[in-house]
């Protein structure tokens, strides 16, 4: 029975080509949105038809958005050719990397633009270069070297209030979550909130990003579906801890993590396809298409990128402004940085591009955020610097089991038994995100010792993901 009455033609009218896309996308609304009305699945698809980066990590919609992604095809003649001799990389924690991580990271360093690379210890596979993998470049920005989710961010408020209120007033803070946050791909907000990124001249350069200027308003504070997050839990910062000027002591903490939503994703959408028409490589390279700097389009892209990474910081200051009107309390101490992002930066003394696709900047001193899972610590780190890194860490823990095999081997019952040994409220998420799918996240910080040092713990204690 087609429970929603929707059929080819109905996909076909609101922009899905004829191919496999289409039977594709029938059996996964069939199968995971029956309980969705129609209007709200064709709402869906239509989101899904016109910008299917935005589903890449969508848990039932990858499959399509992967169909839908346009992937032009060259010939061996117009190919550009992979060096023989890769540039050097090094590897943190390598005995826990899946080997599909590690064959990207080999091509990768084969770009004739390589210069170096780098494999964090969360690294698992993804699109053109791994999650968890460092590039650097010359010249050249990469589009899917940067990601989809342009900019992705941690963001963590402290606040000098009694941790013991996460538990004593509970529903007080899961309120907060409800009212404050807005999750899942597409979705809008239907009162608009003043941020000054959204005055920037840049959203009248191109006509691309003059397009987005009504996307971004809408969901400017919103997050996306897959780890994205927000979550109360608490940070205890150690003492003896230097330049970071926060006093030791415990602190009740707001934690996100979420990127550009769909201003970034049809950025890298648009770029991507633009670079691979214009940098046909070998198959198996195909995502690691580049756009050179000197050129109009490179310059574009490179524009368009760095309005997304400021619109993402922007969306974590709106929900973090929201929380502390709602608290009537200032933050003591802000602590964010981007990853899924690229920066000009000296490597050996030399300019160099560097893509940091899911890894924390680790720059000597600066300060970022290495996240757990929604039962695991995460850790507030300042990096050391070091260069065979390429002034890199990991992002968080690293997945270690696909989304579609946590959903299938993971009970329910297992994870709500893990959440309630761990003291954790969750609000939304799922299977997928289980903390049984990602690594050990006090093996991953074992791995980069030499990255960063560690200046305090956040503990989550209610979490908030979409549904």
């Amino acid at each position: 029975m087609n429970f929603h009455q929707i059929n080819g033609d109905h996909l076909r009218e609101i922009g899905f080509p004829q191919g496999r896309a289409i039977g594709v996308a029938l059996v996964a609304i069939e199968k995971h949105f029956r309980s969705h009305t129609r209007e709200e699945v064709m709402d869906m698809l239509t989101n899904l038809a016109q910008s299917p980066a935005d589903f890449l990590d969508d848990t039932y919609l990858s499959a399509v958005a992967d169909l839908l992604m346009e992937k032009p095809k060259a010939t061996a003649a117009e190919e550009i050719p992979l060096r023989d001799e890769a540039a050097p990389y090094a590897v943190y924690g390598g005995e826990k990397i899946e080997q599909g991580a590690v064959n990207q990271m080999n091509i990768a360093v084969r770009l004739p633009v390589a210069v170096a690379g780098a494999l964090m210890p969360d690294a698992h596979q993804g699109y053109g270069l791994p999650i968890g993998g460092v590039l650097a470049t010359e010249n050249a920005v990469i589009p899917y070297g940067v990601g989809v989710d342009i900019g992705c961010r941690m963001c963590m408020s402290l606040f000098d209030l009694n941790v013991h209120e996460l538990q004593t007033n509970k529903n007080g803070f899961v309120k907060l979550l409800n009212q404050n946050t807005l999750f899942g791909s597409g979705k809008e907000f239907s009162d608009t909130y003043d941020n000054e990124v959204l005055d920037r001249h840049e959203f009248q350069s191109t006509t691309l990003l003059k397009s987005l200027h009504h996307k971004a308003v809408k969901q400017l504070g919103t997050s996306g579906s897959g780890n994205h997050f927000v979550e109360f839990g608490v940070v205890e910062v150690y003492a003896g801890n230097g330049q970071f000027d926060v006093p030791a002591g415990t602190y009740l903490a707001l934690l996100s993590h979420s990127g550009s939503r769909g201003l970034g994703a049809t950025i890298a959408q648009h770029y991507t396809k633009l670079a691979m028409e214009k940098c046909p490589l070998p198959k198996d390279a195909r995502h690691l298409a580049w756009l050179d700097l000197n050129t109009e389009e490179g310059q574009e892209y490179w524009l368009s990128m760095n309005l997304a990474g400021d619109y993402a910081s922007a969306c974590h200051h709106v929900i973090h402004e929201k929380m502390a009107k709602s608290l009537a309390m200032q933050p003591v101490a802000m602590i964010e940085n981007h990853h899924n992002f690229a920066w000009k930066e000296q490597l050996n003394g030399r300019e160099v591009i560097v893509h940091r696709k899911g890894a924390t900047p680790a720059g000597k001193n600066v300060l970022g955020i290495i996240p757990g899972s929604m039962s695991a610590p995460g850790f507030i780190v300042r990096g050391k610097g070091e260069s065979d890194s390429i002034h890199s860490a990991s992002h968080g823990a690293g997945r270690q089991m696909s989304r579609t095999s946590a959903i299938k081997n993971i009970p329910e019952k297992e994870l709500r038994q893990m959440l309630a040994d761990n003291g954790v409220t969750l609000i939304g998420g799922g299977l997928d995100e289980a903390p049984q799918a990602y690594k050990d996240i006090h093996g991953v910080m074992q791995a980069q010792q030499e990255l960063v040092e560690v200046l305090g713990r956040f503990d989550p204690k209610i979490v908030r993901m979409d549904s």
